[in-house]
């Protein structure tokens, strides 16, 4: 991470972060330097001159609800990789706290939903009175779809109207028909379903202050976290070294507020306590908002931080200032509570992180990142509660921000239901595949989910494998000991260096800004001239370097294990077998399948000299049908040994199928080819049968007289033709005259009959 670098790390922050103690960070004296830009004007260098002693921390506060492949889920993945790579490739000693929100104005208005529309459903109301109650739900519901000004968003709410609408036509007839009871309580379930968020917004409108139970609010958390953790094992997130949830650190929550208003940087009002960001910015040795400065006093992002359940005219009232934000609210009727010195309450969203991470980690961290939209006003407050109680300036030295995850251009929201679930993802691709999308664009840039990134990330996993698989497969070839340490060429030195040179430029790309993008175009660019490599020595019956190849290949492999993209205990390529099938496959089955190879190329080798054509087709069935049904390619080469390889059974059908649509294509060709040149040929045969003193009185529309010879004199309207007519008419005449007596030769030889 360069300094003073277009690509340096960008001041600032989001939902991971990774913290440190009061030292500079901790490398090996091997491991290569890394330069970085923080929030402010300061820098830290992560290099040689790095003292040793101290570690360095990382911290990620996390919402337990982010189970969609969400701007959460680009964090969760980017800073996985960012993590690995400093843990793994510059050597450092990587300590990662995780905070779980499970209080969240959110979490809080969905819990009370969710209850009490399970509540109501247990009651299992009468068709009647579910009726009623859909349509006095869709009064309150109807006022907020019109005054809905986002397009997007009201279209999504009409979306959502109409659905609950034509799910209650038919229960609506089935009451009026008096069908059977299971008829119409069929159809309830169906309307319940399709209503279930409006009516449950609506239940909540109506009794979410009757509910009180502190466990009712802890539910959904716990169910979401267990989901997140589920989904963080299946993409292949190492999980953090420690965990903090809001619920659990509301004590520390609590002394966290009283220091920070013992040092005169908050203030109760009305039993909620606010940050004072007039006094904080007044202060001489500390700054407000230090990651978007020019967003002080927007009034929209402000109230999207305080929350939903926080926004009100009384709310605005009990605040000093507009650009005051809770660091404790007094809890209302329907809200979770918790006893401390200003009465009933609950922890603000952005007081949460900074009393959990300052309780482990300290005065100080040295990496806070998450998602880009986060810096304001989230990050840039936790910034000042956090410094306000340490009283420093330099709560967190780097702030790093990944970008926005989007669908197909759109961006991701669950409000208007535009994501897709990381379950799903996964059904579609393997973790590896999703990495390698990640892995392929800066971790800063906005990504676009789409068919079109996905495919770049498929034909990369193909290519790399391929080079893998090739790889192998030399080495499996049998060599004595001292076969396997050849004499290099030319061509070998000129590889070695590229190697060398490519090795370098990996580096530099991972010291500016942990650039992966650019670190895979290197690998792929040393494969393909490992790959012209072989292609030559192929091509002249020579076998490649097998220490050369397995250097590159085993270099490789370590690039993508430290990238999160191998997850197997794999020292050459992508493990066979898939993700925890606690066996290696290939040691396991590969000497069988050598021998097997091995006999079918002795087979073959008899079947040509005995010229057995059945034998071949039966080779080429057990090659072509039988073993890609197993995973097993088998690659033929006129001169060579057979190369056998493991690959993905669902990759060799397919490939099977591609060849086979390939082959139809290419024999389609050759008989359309074939067709056109026959009825070419029979067009000239039937040219070349017409004799010259006929070809023209047929055309009686152009012409009206000829001469003794068959040559047209006038036109259709009985004008002498012009010599220049006439002279081009001669022309074809003669040529006609020739075709014809290359005719007769023909049949006088019996050529055509």
């Amino acid at each position: 991470m360069r300094s003073g670098s277009s690509r340096r790390l960008p001041p600032t922050c989001g939902s991971s972060m990774w913290c440190a103690g009061s030292g500079t960070l901790r490398r090996s004296s091997a491991a290569p330097t890394a330069q970085a830009s923080p929030a402010g004007s300061k820098q830290v260098k992560a290099g040689a001159g790095s003292p040793s002693g101290h570690r360095r921390r990382a911290r990620s506060p996390a919402s337990c609800a982010s189970t969609t492949a969400s701007p959460g889920t680009r964090s969760y993945i980017s800073f996985d990789i960012l993590r690995r790579v400093l843990k793994d490739y510059f050597k450092y000693d990587v300590f990662y706290c995780m905070n779980i929100t499970d209080i969240d104005d959110k979490i809080i208005r969905r819990a009370r939903q969710n209850h009490l529309f399970e509540r109501y459903r247990e009651k299992q109301p009468q068709a009647a009175q579910l009726l009623e109650d859909i349509r006095a739900a869709l009064q309150p519901f109807s006022a907020k779809v019109k005054e809905t000004t986002d397009p997007n968003k009201r279209q999504m709410l009409e979306r959502t109207q109409r659905t609950v609408e034509l799910a209650a036509e038919p229960l609506e007839k089935a009451v009026q028909a008096e069908l059977p009871a299971e008829e119409i309580s069929s159809c309830a379930e169906v309307l319940l379903e399709a209503a279930k968020d409006l009516l449950s917004d609506w239940l909540d409108s109506r009794f979410g202050s009757e509910v009180t139970d502190n466990s009712i609010f802890s539910k959904l958390p716990k169910f979401w976290e267990e989901e997140f953790h589920k989904d963080m094992a299946a993409l292949n997130v190492l999980p953090p070294d420690v965990l903090t949830r809001v619920s659990e650190y509301v004590p520390e929550v609590v002394n966290f507020v009283q220091r920070i208003v013992d040092n005169g940087y908050g203030y109760a009002s009305n039993g909620s306590v606010y940050f004072d960001t007039v006094k904080f910015a007044s202060s001489e040795k500390h700054s407000y908002a230090k990651l978007v400065p020019e967003a002080v006093g927007d009034q929209k992002a402000l109230q999207e931080g305080e929350g939903d359940l926080s926004v009100s005219a009384e709310h605005l009232s009990e605040k000093r200032s507009p650009s005051d934000f809770a660091l404790w609210k007094a809890s209302k009727p329907g809200e979770p509570s918790w006893p401390c010195p200003w009465g009933k309450g609950r922890p603000g969203w952005h007081i949460e992180c900074s009393a959990m991470a300052g309780t482990l980690l300290g005065a100080s961290m040295d990496i806070h990142g998450g998602g880009f939209d986060l810096r304001f006003p989230h990050h840039d407050n936790e910034l000042a509660q956090s410094e306000a109680y340490f009283e420093n300036d330099c709560w967190v030295r780097y702030f790093l921000h990944t970008g926005h995850l989007t669908i197909a251009g759109c961006k991701m929201s669950k409000s208007l239901k535009n994501f897709i679930t990381i379950q799903d993802a996964l059904k579609k691709h393997s973790a590896r595949q999703l990495r390698l999308t990640f892995l392929m664009h800066s971790w800063k840039d906005t990504l676009d989910y789409s068919s079109n990134t996905m495919e770049s990330a498929l034909q990369y996993e193909k290519f790399m494998n391929e080079f893998f698989l090739n790889v192998k497969g030399l080495l499996r070839a049998p060599v004595d000991v001292t076969g396997q340490f050849e004499k290099w060429e030319e061509e070998e030195a000129e590889l070695n260096k590229n190697f060398y040179d490519r090795k370098a430029a990996v580096h530099e790309a991972l010291c500016d800004n942990v650039d992966t993008r650019a670190v895979l175009e290197e690998m792929r660019a040393l494969v393909s001239q490992c790959n012209l490599y072989m292609a030559a020595r192929k091509a002249a019956r020579r076998r490649p370097n097998r220490a050369l190849l397995e250097s590159v290949a085993r270099y490789l492999t370590h690039l993508l294990k430290i990238f999160g993209a191998i997850e197997e205990d794999s020292t050459l390529g992508f493990p066979v077998g898939g993700h925890g099938a606690g066996l290696d496959v290939e040691a396991t089955v590969m000497p069988y399948l050598q021998a097997l190879s091995e006999f079918r190329e002795g087979v073959r080798r008899i079947a040509r000299e005995k010229k057995v054509p059945e034998v071949l087709q039966l080779s080429d069935t057990l090659r072509d049908d039988v073993l890609p049904e197993l995973g097993v390619r088998l690659e033929d080469h006129e001169g060579l040994p057979t190369v056998v390889k493991l690959v993905d059974r669902a990759t060799l059908l397919t490939e099977r199928e591609e060849k086979r649509r390939g082959e139809e294509e290419k024999r389609r060709k050759k008989e359309e080819a074939a067709r056109k040149k026959r009825e070419h040929e029979a067009a000239k045969l039937a040219k070349m049968r017409i004799p010259p003193s006929k070809m023209f009185l047929s055309e009686s529309d152009k012409y009206s007289k000829f001469d003794d010879t068959g040559l047209p004199t006038h036109d259709a309207e009985g004008k002498e033709l012009s010599k220049g007519q006439a002279k081009k008419l001669k022309k074809l005449f003669e040529a006609q005259e020739k075709l014809h007596q290359e005719y007769l030769q023909t049949v006088q030889n019996g050529s055509v009959q």
